[in-house]
């Protein structure tokens, strides 16, 4: 789906999935669960420079390292919790509980590792200090002001939603999602979230590599990544994206199933970011009609259909 100055401008979907049809984000998720951090920030609930131990003495080590303790909410959202490489979540210790008993080698705040558990322990925070699940507070605040409905997020056997993973929404919500973003938190002529949380989250917090052609080496925010072309995402295994042009007031939502993401980003680059253009085209009844017979022809072969949302605990 793509949509430009706050318009859908094309949208199509491969038959059987449809613009119905609910979808796994995988770690698109994220994204929202960081806007629930924002939200509980502003409303003076925690901050992000709050130790990551003051919400969780009982699940606490005995004897917590020097560099546990420094783990701030902050290096959570940036995911420099100093990490070698992920905890590893199971049902014989509870989930928390196991996040901090990890090792922390490094300096918390000097060393990025993708880390989806960083997002669970967001996801326990925000349930700690407001009594909802992230699911719950994101409800009246989020969802219902941009009208996503019935939106499911898969849950740990604490009751905590995953945060990191899990989140099922449809397509048009990840636009919504964007679009809200492009708005700088504004929906409907009301704030809903800080437009300086929108600044912080979007702008890039860490270094994540030095390749300037690849998407994924241009620096991370508040669980967003930072893309080429001035632009910001959200994203997901399998290529589940929420891509903000600011510059070009785009928002490009996608939900897919393919191992080549890199590849997928680079169809927007090479083939839509070109066809913006500052004024508007001149009409093309012949190329309208290409695109309307294109985007009611699509389909998949059954043996290649998304069958995602029946794993909502999967990454």
């Amino acid at each position: 789906m793509l949509v430009r100055h706050g318009y859908v401008v094309a949208e199509g979907w491969w038959t059987p999935e449809s613009a119905e049809k609910p979808h796994i984000l995988h770690s698109l998720s994220k994204s929202f669960c960081s806007t629930a951090v924002g939200l509980a920030v502003a409303e003076g609930k925690l901050s992000i420079d709050d130790p990551v131990l003051k919400f969780f003495s009982e699940d606490a080590p005995e004897k917590p390292s020097d560099k546990l303790k420094q783990m701030r909410v902050r290096d959570l959202l940036t995911m420099s919790t100093g990490h070698d490489n992920e905890p590893k979540f199971s049902d014989e210790m509870p989930w928390v509980k196991s996040f901090l008993a990890h090792p922390v080698p490094h300096k918390p705040g000097t060393y990025f590792q993708y880390n989806s558990p960083a997002t669970y322990m967001q996801s326990a925070i925000v349930q700690k200090v407001t009594g909802q699940t992230v699911l719950e507070y994101l409800k009246p605040r989020l969802f219902d002001p941009l009208g996503i409905q019935s939106p499911a997020w898969a849950s740990s056997p604490q009751g905590v939603s995953v945060g990191g993973w899990g989140l099922a929404v449809r397509t048009e919500d990840i636009a919504k999602f964007g679009l809200l973003y492009l708005q700088k938190g504004k929906w409907n002529d009301k704030q809903l979230v800080p437009v300086s949380w929108i600044e912080q989250a979007t702008s890039r917090q860490v270094s994540t590599g030095s390749d300037p052609a690849r998407d994924w080496d241009q620096g991370y925010g508040f669980q967003f990544w930072r893309c080429r072309h001035g632009a910001y995402r959200g994203d997901g295994a399998f290529g589940q994206f929420c891509i903000v042009l600011p510059e070009q007031d785009a928002v490009i939502a996608i939900t897919a199933d393919t191992k080549d993401m890199q590849a997928e980003l680079n169809i927007v680059w090479d083939k839509l970011l070109p066809a913006f253009h500052a004024a508007a085209l001149p009409a093309n009844a012949d190329e309208e009609a290409k695109l309307k017979a294109a985007l009611a022809d699509l389909s998949v072969p059954a043996n290649h259909v998304n069958n995602t949302i029946k794993l909502p605990g999967s990454k």
